[in-house]
C-alpha cells in the first residue's frame, strides 16, 4: 500500500488535511460521493439530498458533493471533511458531451466553503482531454498554495469502449473476455499515471482484474470508485478485492445510498476498508444492522 504520510517531512497544511480523511488506526478512507447531480440531474437516492446525507454522515471519512448540493442540504456546523466537486459544465441530455467539462469552483470559493480539498474529472483518451488535464493541473498549482487536496478521477464519459470497463460487461450483456480484462489494465494504468504526473495527490479509479498493477503504475494513493449500482454482495467483493490490492479506500456513492440499506452498507463498506474483514463478515454485519 503507498503511503499517505512521510513524517520526516516537515509540517504542511496538505499533510494536515489527509489526516482529516484519512482514518489514522487503518490509513484509509471511506469517503462519501453524492455529487452526482451536477450532471444527472435528481438520480434515484439523491432526490432529497440532505435526507440522504444525513443518516450517512457520522459512517464516512469525507463527504464529496458539489458546490449546490454543499450550501443548500448540509448543515454548516457538520465536522465531516468535504472534499468539494470543482468541475463540471455538462449533463446528461448531451451524454456525447460528458468529457466536455470545465472548472465550475475556484479556489478561493473552496477555502470559503472550507472544504479540504476538491476532485476533477480528466477524460484521458476522449475528445477533450487536453481541456480536462488542464483543469486539474490549473486548479492543483492554485489549491497547493493552501494545502488543499486535489483528487484526479479518471472518468470515462459516454464512450462504449471505455464503459464497459467500469461496468464489468460488454455492451450485449455479455462477460468481458480475457482481451476486454488486458485492456482495461492498460487503460487504467495510463489514465492513472497521467493523472498522478499531472499533480493529482489522490487517484480515484475503478477496480479491474489485475488491479494490482494499476496500483503499482500509479505514483499517487488510489481510491477506487463504486462505479454503476451492484448488488450489495457484488460491491463488498470488488471493495475487498481492491483493498487487498493496494487502493487505499473507496469513494463510493450509488452503491451506498441506492442500496436498500444505506445505513447498513456504509457501515459493511468500513467493515472491509478499515477493519479487513472478509465479504462474508462484511455481508453478516449488513444483514445485522439492516434486520435490526
Amino acid at each position: 500500500m503507498k503511503k499517505i504520510f512521510d513524517y520526516q517531512m516537515e509540517w504542511s497544511g496538505l499533510q494536515n488535511r489527509m489526516a482529516y480523511m484519512f482514518n489514522p488506526k487503518s490509513g484509509r478512507t471511506v469517503l462519501l460521493a453524492v455529487d452526482h447531480g451536477y450532471f444527472q440531474g435528481a438520480p434515484s437516492g439523491l432526490e432529497n439530498l440532505r435526507k440522504t446525507i444525513e443518516p450517512l454522515l457520522p459512517y464516512c471519512d469525507a463527504i464529496s458533493p458539489a458546490i449546490g448540493g454543499l450550501k443548500t442540504s448540509m448543515d454548516p456546523r457538520t465536522r465531516t471533511p468535504i472534499i468539494l466537486r470543482a468541475t463540471g459544465g455538462n449533463s446528461m441530455r448531451r451524454s456525447d458531451e460528458l468529457d466536455d467539462e470545465i472548472a465550475t469552483v475556484s479556489v478561493e470559493e473552496m477555502i470559503r466553503c472550507n472544504a479540504i480539498g476538491f476532485t476533477v474529472s480528466c477524460y484521458v483518451g476522449l475528445p477533450n482531454q487536453r481541456q480536462t488535464i488542464e483543469n486539474l493541473t490549473t486548479l492543483a498549482d492554485e489549491a497547493h498554495r493552501y494545502g488543499l487536496i486535489a483528487i484526479g478521477i479518471t472518468a470515462v464519459g459516454a464512450d462504449p469502449v471505455l464503459t464497459k470497463f467500469v461496468k464489468g460487461e460488454r455492451e450485449d450483456g455479455g462477460e468481458l473476455t480475457p482481451d476486454d480484462k488486458k485492456d482495461a489494465v492498460r487503460y487504467l494504468k495510463h489514465a492513472c499515471r497521467v493523472l498522478s504526473e499531472n499533480g493529482a495527490d489522490i487517484v480515484k479509479t475503478y477496480y479491474c482484474d489485475g488491479f494490482e498493477e494499476v496500483v503499482d503504475a500509479c505514483l499517487s494513493p488510489i481510491v477506487i470508485a463504486g462505479g454503476t449500482k451492484r448488488p450489495t454482495k457484488e460491491a463488498l467483493d470488488f471493495t475487498h478485492k481492491a483493498i487487498s490490492a493496494g487502493a487505499v479506500g473507496v469513494d463510493m456513492g450509488r452503491n451506498i445510498f441506492q442500496n436498500e440499506h444505506p445505513v447498513a452498507m456504509i457501515q459493511a463498506v468500513r467493515a472491509v476498508v478499515h477493519e479487513g474483514k472478509s465479504v462474508a463478515e462484511a455481508y453478516e454485519l449488513y444483514e445485522e444492522i439492516r434486520n435490526a
